[in-house]
Formats: C-alpha cells, sequence, structure tokens
C-alpha cells in the first residue's frame, strides 16, 4: 500500500508538471514566428499562369469543321483550372464549347476578361453544370487553336480571376476537319533550331522547362531528421520555419518549407518549379531539394497575398553542423505534445480508478 502511494503522491504530479510545462512552452515556440496572415481562416485563389497555344496558330472556325460533336483536347493557361473533359458541337455554322473542371469553386465564368465581367450584366454570365463534384461550362466560341479570355468567378473569395483557355483543333478526329492543319510541334522545333545561341527567351511561365534542382550528397543514413536554416530577402513579412524536416533518401538530401503564409503557389529553384503541396487551406509547403550546405542558394517565391502573383527572390542557407533530431521540429514536438497529453489523461484515470477502488474496501 505504500508503494501505490509513493507512486501516486510523487510519479502523478511529476507527469502532470511535465504535461504542463510542454503544453506551454511548444505552442509558443512553435508559433513564435507566425505573422497575422497565418490567422485568415481562407487561403486566396492560387494562381499559375502560362502561355496557351504554339507559336504562329492560325484560328480554325467552324465552316472548317464538319457538323457534329466531338471530344476536344483544352489547353490552359492556369493549373487551378485545369479542364478534365471537354466537347464541341458545330451545327449550321455556329460552334459551342462544354469545359468540365473537377471542381465546384466556381459559380460563373465570362467570356472576357475580368474587368469586363464585372462591368457586365449578370445576364451573360455563364452558370455551370454541377454534377458529382465536377462543374462544367457551356458557351458559344468563335474558332479553336485561337486564345480565349474566360474569367471564373469564386465562389469562397467572390471576385472574378483572369483565365486563358484554347480549344486544340489537332486533338479532334481525323475526319472531323475539313482543311489541314500545320504541325505546330514541328514549326516550333525548326524555329528552335534556327534561333541564335545568343537570342534571348521570352518568359513562358515559371522555371525553365527540363531544369532539375540536384540534391548534394550526406553522409547520412536514409531517414528523416531536422535541420535549421536562414532565409534572406523579401519584404520580411514572411518566414520559413527553422529547424525543419530533412529528408535522406539514397543519400541525398531534401527539405521541408514551411512558409509563415498561406499564399505561396510555386518556388523555383534552379529553374525547376515546385508547387504548393498543402490542399486545406493552411500555410504553404514545399519539398525541395538541398543544392548546397552552409552557402546561400537563391529561391524566388510567387505569392499571390496581395492579390495578383507576385515572384520574390529569396536566399536560403541550410547548415550542416545543426542536423538533429526531427523530434526538434516545432510540428513534431506539438505530436508529441498531443501524445504525452494523452498518455497521462489515461494514467489519470487508472489512478482515479484504483484510489476509488481502495477507498471503497
Amino acid at each position: 500500500m505504500k508503494k501505490e502511494m509513493f507512486f501516486i503522491k510523487k510519479l502523478l504530479p511529476a507527469l502532470m508538471a511535465l504535461a504542463v510545462v510542454f503544453c506551454t512552452a511548444v505552442p509558443a515556440f512553435a508559433s513564435s514566428d507566425k505573422t497575422a496572415e497565418e490567422r485568415f481562416s481562407e487561403i486566396r485563389e492560387k494562381i499559375v499562369s502560362r502561355k496557351v497555344g504554339k507559336y504562329g496558330m492560325v484560328p480554325i472556325y467552324p465552316r472548317d469543321i464538319k457538323d457534329g460533336t466531338y471530344d476536344i483536347t483544352v489547353d490552359s493557361n492556369s493549373a487551378f483550372f485545369k479542364v478534365r473533359k471537354a466537347q464541341i458541337t458545330v451545327e449550321d455554322g455556329r460552334m459551342t464549347g462544354s469545359i468540365t473542371i473537377a471542381s465546384t469553386s466556381y459559380k460563373y465564368v465570362y467570356l472576357g476578361t475580368k474587368r469586363e465581367a464585372e462591368k457586365a450584366d449578370s445576364s451573360s454570365w455563364v452558370s455551370p453544370k454541377i454534377e458529382n463534384g465536377f462543374t462544367t461550362f457551356t458557351f458559344p466560341i468563335e474558332a479553336l487553336d485561337s486564345e480565349i479570355d474566360c474569367a471564373a468567378y469564386s465562389k469562397a473569395r467572390k471576385r472574378w480571376y483572369d483565365r486563358k483557355i484554347l480549344f486544340v483543333a489537332s486533338s479532334l478526329p481525323e475526319d472531323a476537319l475539313k482543311i489541314d492543319i500545320p504541325d505546330y510541334e514541328l514549326i516550333e522545333d525548326v524555329l528552335w533550331n534556327l534561333m541564335p545561341e545568343d537570342m534571348p527567351l521570352p518568359d513562358d511561365g515559371p522555371g525553365t522547362e527540363g531544369a532539375v534542382a540536384v540534391p548534394v550528397s550526406v553522409e547520412l543514413a536514409d531517414g528523416e531528421y531536422s535541420i535549421e536554416l536562414d532565409m534572406a530577402g523579401g519584404s520580411g513579412r514572411a518566414s520559413l520555419s527553422s529547424p525543419t524536416l530533412l529528408t535522406v533518401k539514397d543519400g541525398k538530401a531534401y527539405a521541408r518549407l514551411l512558409w509563415s503564409s498561406a499564399y505561396y503557389d510555386y518556388v523555383v529553384l534552379d529553374g525547376q518549379v515546385f508547387y504548393n503541396q498543402t490542399t486545406d487551406g493552411g500555410n504553404s509547403t514545399f519539398d525541395i531539394p538541398i543544392t548546397a550546405l552552409d552557402e546561400p542558394v537563391t529561391l524566388i517565391g510567387d505569392t499571390t497575398a496581395m492579390g495578383d502573383p507576385l515572384e520574390i527572390e529569396y536566399t536560403l542557407t541550410f547548415y550542416a553542423d545543426s542536423v538533429g533530431d526531427k523530434g526538434r521540429i516545432p510540428q513534431e514536438a506539438a505530436k508529441l505534445v498531443i501524445v504525452l497529453a494523452a498518455a497521462i489523461i489515461v494514467i489519470g484515470g487508472i489512478l482515479n480508478w484504483f484510489i476509488k477502488k481502495r477507498r471503497a474496501k
């Protein structure tokens, strides 16, 4: 009985004190670098823009297409307005198109820019058909292989966003067209080969096609660790969590970037683009290779915090001598608190039952 009372009087208070230390210190440490942006309940719409179509494309009009309904590929300039399937219907010199996206986040589309949509009468806004989580918009189109302004209205943000789409004529069945269309892939290849080596290239979206950021080799066993990093550049309003997760795979080093902001949609490292992995509206997260240790590397981050996308250049430095246990990461420590608190609750319940049982005797 004396041993049991010693356990109750000495061990339980110690466990409770330990829980208080963890539950108060760790969350405060984990949130020490937060900004006001993190408290926003909704994430702004993310936009990753690029050009649509191929160089030199010539519009294909209804008169060049046989009457009928055809499946067709639609190119979109936004990764967040990706067209999963599409059809066109041609009849009596007129053409309509239907586009389906795997989202219900858009309430309307408008054939024009967002500024035109804001000024237009709502009767000209195109309402969708929604089924099983997919949204389909149907509207008249003038031509294939021609860039179309298609503003989209976000339900969550209650605002219009500029989008560009293009119905690709070469994706139609061979017998659907009355005319032959050029091989635009071949045209681009020829132009590329004729281009002078020192000729500046146009900006065609984030990153460099085919670029790969190469991770450094480290003398660590494959697994998960923590590593400290510093970030410089930008306005100072956004920051990266440190220490952060270090993953070693096949002897190569990779880091997880956790921003103090939910508005970063992509980052560019050595020309390679990495897109935000957070899908629930939380802070932006990216898994990237560590291309150098103990020396600064350049990272470009694209943020929509101010509405329109803005690319900002940062420098990151990862410190080799700071590598440690994964448990140092604030998010991992918070998980430990939860586990510890749950264990204490269970132990406390058992002890309470034990005491009551003893007293009943």
